[in-house]
């Protein structure tokens, strides 16, 4: 029998240690790989771990509530050989290696310590919260106290995210409810509620959304500009497609990989649009990271990130599309997922709308609506002399902060990514 080390995942660049929330396996009990094995939670997201391998869980390292290191060992597994998840002594040694250096750059920008604690995170009570429950308390404005008194359904009376989202809703019925977190503000005049109204509590991400758009709105100096883009050769290349394209890959060919092709390309060329502000500095980044606006089943919002997407082929960006879409609608996105974009796009066209003037997701500078593709009569230009033919047309509405992008360049930017896709080049394949 040989013995190997499951050690803690990353679960994104920025999280450096995660709470072991509940081992979902016990000692002495046999796991297949990609089973489910422990509940983590960081301070953005709770997830299930997977196994990398097979073999009986002879030991477990990290105990419930306690705080594991990214690559660090957080249990044994005992199996007849070794697989591709086992960790050689050498190969551990380097992973380590790497870990901490990495948690030494971290302690270097940001001032934390290199030495992360492993010590249960308690409030001055005697229960035991994980950093998601604890972040939500605090956006919410929920006091130590207040959060002593939540019910808790886990073990040993553990608040879960479920517990706290349900009492945030029966919180909201009673005048304890003037939240501390910055969602949508009071009216300055009295609401009237009528016979027949009905009256439907917002849930927290409806509040979260509602309270960092009103902050952007405040933040940022939000001009839009608007260009008509001809994309007619997009859609005859993407119907001569799409139906091998689904047979061969067993998923859609949708047009939003294709406008962030064009997006990506259009931020190498004005790179002035992919910045943040801090203050009175502007920072310039390195990564195109382009997120994308997905509408969920229950009305809300979410955005998902497409990490250096300029280094993606188109065929890359589809698969990349369609997995983070199907993640964000079955709640299965990580922290990571969700973290880092540098400029976003909007497909506000699947909902039939033509215009749009989105708001900015904090702290980029820019985004840009997609509007419905539409057939029109165009008058085209032909070598005898001018036209009039069926186009299929779109306008792409670009909203960017007036602070640090002025309307040459927010106007040119959008101008180019409309240039970029009416020169799309047809005979390229996927």
């Amino acid at each position: 029998m040989a013995t190997v080390e499951m050690v803690m995942p990353s679960m994104g660049e920025s999280i450096m240690e995660g709470t072991i929330l509940t081992w979902l396996k016990k000692e002495g009990e046999y796991i297949e790989q990609d089973d489910s094995v422990l509940e983590v939670a960081t301070d953005k997201v709770d997830t299930e771990v997977p196994a990398t391998h097979s073999g009986t869980l002879k030991k477990i390292l990290i105990q419930e509530g306690e705080v594991a290191k990214v690559g660090h060992p957080i249990a044994i597994i005992e199996q007849e050989s070794p697989s591709n998840g086992a960790y050689s002594s050498t190969e551990k040694e380097e992973a380590n290696t790497k870990t901490e250096v990495v948690i030494e750059k971290k302690a270097g920008t940001t001032g934390m310590a290199p030495e992360l604690s492993a010590k249960k995170e308690k409030s001055p009570g005697s229960r035991f919260y994980s950093p998601l429950v604890r972040n939500i308390a605090k956006e919410e404005g929920i006091s130590d106290k207040e959060l002593e008194s939540v019910p808790g359904t886990g073990k040993e009376g553990r608040v879960t995210k479920k517990d706290i989202l349900a009492y945030l809703n029966k919180r909201s019925d009673t005048p304890q409810t003037q939240s501390t977190v910055s969602t949508v503000k009071t009216p300055s005049v009295p609401i009237e509620v009528r016979p027949g109204d009905e009256v439907i509590e917002m849930d927290r991400m409806r509040k979260m959304i509602a309270g960092r758009m009103l902050e952007s709105r405040q933040i940022s100096a939000h001009v839009t500009s608007f260009v008509e883009a001809d994309v007619t050769p997009i859609v005859h290349w993407r119907d001569g497609f799409k139906e091998s394209y689904k047979k061969r890959e067993g998923e859609s060919l949708t047009y939003t990989p294709i406008f962030i092709e064009a997006v990506a390309q259009a931020i190498k060329d004005y790179p002035m649009i992919n910045v943040s502000v801090k203050g009175d500095k502007i920072i310039r980044r390195r990564e195109i990271n382009i997120g994308m606006a997905v509408a969920l089943s229950n009305g809300n919002l979410i955005v998902p990130v497409i990490k250096n997407a300029d280094q993606l082929s188109l065929l890359g960006l589809s698969k990349k599309v369609n997995e983070l879409a199907d993640k964000a609608r079955n709640n299965k996105l990580s922290a990571d997922e969700l973290s880092d974009g540098t400029y976003t796009i909007s497909n506000i066209g699947s909902f039939g709308n033509v215009l749009g003037t989105p708001i900015i997701m904090q702290p980029q500078v820019a985004i840009m609506a997609l509007g419905a593709i539409i057939k029109k009569p165009s008058v085209i230009e032909t070598p005898t002399g001018d036209a009039i033919g069926i186009r299929s047309k779109m306008y792409l509405s670009h909203s960017y902060d007036h602070r640090v992008v002025d309307g040459a360049l927010g106007g040119m930017f959008v101008k180019r990514v409309a240039e970029i896709l009416e020169s799309f080049d047809t005979a390229r394949s996927i």
